[in-house]
């Protein structure tokens, strides 16, 4: 993973498929459209003569499954949305319906 910092801002670019994925899970567990995005608080201390981690915590989370969603796939190619901010994403034959503003999104007739 690499690290970019510049002024307050940080950026983390995956170098692999592996973390790829886990930026899209910290990314879903972090942002709420509607509500209010959650923080990283750090926990502990970061020396790395100790250790080579930095730990944080995610602010309001509770600790479960990163994961909490039902697997639900689409039969055929269709438009899926959200209820609450009216995203819409375009799925294929096979894609999983993802979720939005904590639930599944709803697939359009």
């Amino acid at each position: 993973m690499k690290l970019n910092i510049e002024k307050n801002l940080v950026e983390f670019t995956p170098e692999n498929a592996d973390e790829k994925s886990k930026i899209e899970t910290l990314w879903k567990l972090m942002v709420d459209c509607v509500r209010f995005n959650k923080k990283l608080v750090p926990v502990g201390e970061y020396t790395p003569q100790k250790n080579d981690f930095a730990r944080f915590v995610i602010e309001g989370e509770t600790g479960g499954s990163t994961d909490a969603y039902p697997e639900v796939y689409v039969d055929e190619d269709c438009r899926c949305y959200c209820q609450t901010c009216n995203k819409y994403v375009e799925l294929k034959k096979g894609d999983r319906i993802p979720p939005c503003c904590g639930k599944l999104m709803e697939v359009l007739d």
